[in-house]
């Protein structure tokens, strides 16, 4: 066989097109096995352990950071005790979310995620589709994610600046141009091998949790301090809903999206050791401790709010209102821009988490022929890594950012469904997860032996929840779920005006019903869902 022919190289081993390894030519480990059992070629280098991968799906959470960055849209539809309560039910929400995706992801820990799981559990009569469908609001969501912290980082620094130099006017280009230089940090960070990565990550959880205490304990030892029923029974209305309740759940999608993206280690899946135990783990370690974390500096600032009109206004002025809490609590705009940094510190750090994950689900969409040029984003380099797929979303981030060039409001609705999409995936393998509960699919057996259609036969992973409390909770997220992703396509404000409309409905809907189109046209008739690529190992 010649050079020509050799697809991979890891470790020495060169892999040819489909051929399997015979297992007499390689140790092969049990996540190898459990891959293979997939249909799936281990191709990436297993890097992560617990503690890495811990702190890449914190990282990528970021939740105290993130509750402080969007604690101003909370407080317009909902106040100080919209903020708390409304965190409370998300984060309980978010616990049943990440449990039955911890479930998923202990039976099949594949770099695909939802739309694999999809393709395992939905009826052969829709399973192509729905997987296509999944995948498609998956990579894009992932893509739009990268792009949207880039700018959430960038409208920081800007505002630090602003606060401290009052004469500063933010333009578009800047915005722009610092959006490409934290792009291309993430890039420069993932463009290593998959070792450094983990130790990168692992170094960021500890800054993560030192971090937190930086802020807090000024915060709160500096900052004024209200009373208890200002905070926990002070519920306002400043979007013009007709009642507080309405304006409540409204409000609730804000701190909502705060707990979006713990689901970035799945996604590294082929890159962790141990993956159907670790990723489970990770997901629910990740919720528990960012969630907690979110919840003490969410209520430390709201007893710290001084002049809550004040903290409102500074978003039409610093854009975010946490920047006028600080500057507050510690009576100086130097000290404020001071522990702002360590925010902006944390989002460059997300950043590189995000763009692995996103590279990671481009890269194996591409693997399962679904999307276009699928062949040159589904190489890999010398280190095993997705170079073409991590590039690749380097330039979705750099054309996407040229938008803001001509209006924020119209990039705002090219990159904010980005949780509408999360959530639906999330919505969709909860429900098939729940059918194939009740319909009695999974096998008692730990064989993973495949029937008529390819598909592995659905058994469980090491990690579950057993039942009844399984189906239960696996019904809780799929209320919730539907909940809250309904209230996600609301406005702010109301009576609503083109500046003020939400248009992520407009955004979704465009894409579902592209793919639906593309689908019929052509999809159908190439995509096959997960491509079975070796056979299991005897």
């Amino acid at each position: 066989m010649s050079k020509e022919d050799i697809d991979f190289q890891i470790g020495g081993i060169e892999i040819y097109g489909d051929t399997t390894l015979p297992p007499s030519e390689v140790e092969v480990s049990s996540d190898e096995i459990q891959l293979r059992r997939l249909g799936k070629r281990p191709l990436l280098k297993r890097s992560f352990g617990f503690m890495s991968i811990l702190g890449f799906s914190c990282s990528a959470l970021i939740s105290w950071e993130g509750m402080m960055v969007t604690a101003g849209g909370a407080l317009i539809n909902g106040g100080p005790a919209g903020v708390i309560w409304g965190f409370l039910i998300n984060w309980i929400g978010m616990i049943s979310t990440f449990a039955t995706l911890a479930e998923l992801a202990s039976m099949a820990p594949t770099t695909g995620g939802q739309y694999h799981w999809v393709a395992m559990m939905a009826p052969k009569s829709c399973d192509n589709f729905l997987s296509y469908l999944t995948g498609w609001l998956t990579t894009l969501a992932w893509q739009a994610s990268s792009v949207m912290t880039a700018y959430l980082v960038s409208t920081i620094i800007q505002g630090m600046v602003v606060m401290s130099r009052s004469s500063y006017i933010p333009i578009p280009w800047h915005t722009v141009l610092l959006m490409w230089a934290i792009s291309l940090f993430a890039v420069m960070i993932n463009s290593h091998t998959g070792r450094m990565l983990a130790r990168f990550e692992g170094f960021i959880l500890v800054l993560h949790l030192m971090g937190f205490f930086c802020i807090l304990i000024p915060l709160v030892y500096f900052g004024p301090h209200g009373e208890p029923s200002d905070v926990f029974a002070t519920f306002l209305n400043f979007g013009g809903w007709p009642s507080q309740s309405l304006s409540f759940l409204i409000g609730l999608p804000t701190s909502a999206a705060i707990l979006l993206g713990a689901d970035s280690s799945i996604h590294m899946s082929e890159e962790i050791q141990s993956a159907a135990t670790v990723v489970p783990q990770a997901l629910m370690w990740t919720v528990f401790i960012n969630g907690s974390l979110a919840l003490a500096i969410g209520i430390a600032m709201m007893f710290c709010i001084g002049d809550l009109a004040a903290a409102l206004e500074a978003q039409s002025t610093i854009f975010y209102s946490y920047l006028e809490i600080l500057r507050q609590a510690l009576k100086s705009k130097s000290a404020a821009c001071v522990l702002s940094s360590i925010i902006v510190v944390m989002g460059m750090a997300s950043s590189v988490g995000l763009y692995a994950s996103a590279s990671r689900m481009l890269w194996s969409f591409s693997r399962d022929q679904a999307l276009p040029f699928h062949k040159h984003l589904f190489k890999l380099n010398k280190n095993s890594l997705p170079i073409i797929a991590i590039l690749t979303t380097l330039g979705t981030t750099m054309l996407l950012s040229l938008i803001v060039l001509g209006s924020t409001i119209a990039f705002s609705a090219m990159v904010v469904p980005t949780a509408a999409a999360l959530y639906s995936s999330y919505i969709l393998v909860s429900a098939l997860l729940l059918w194939c509960r009740l319909t009695g699919r999974f096998s008692t057996s730990e064989n993973f032996n495949t029937g008529s259609h390819g598909k592995p036969r659905l058994s469980w992973g090491p990690w579950r929840i057993p039942e009844p409390w399984g189906s239960i909770n696996n019904f809780f997220a799929c209320l919730y779920l539907s909940f809250i992703f309904f209230f996600f396509f609301w406005p702010a404000v109301t009576p609503t005006t083109p500046e003020t409309a939400n248009f992520s409905i407009l955004v979704f809907g465009s894409v579902v019903l592209f793919c639906i189109f593309w689908y019929a046209v052509k999809a159908r008739h190439t995509f096959r869902g997960p491509v079975r690529e070796v056979e299991e190992l005897s």
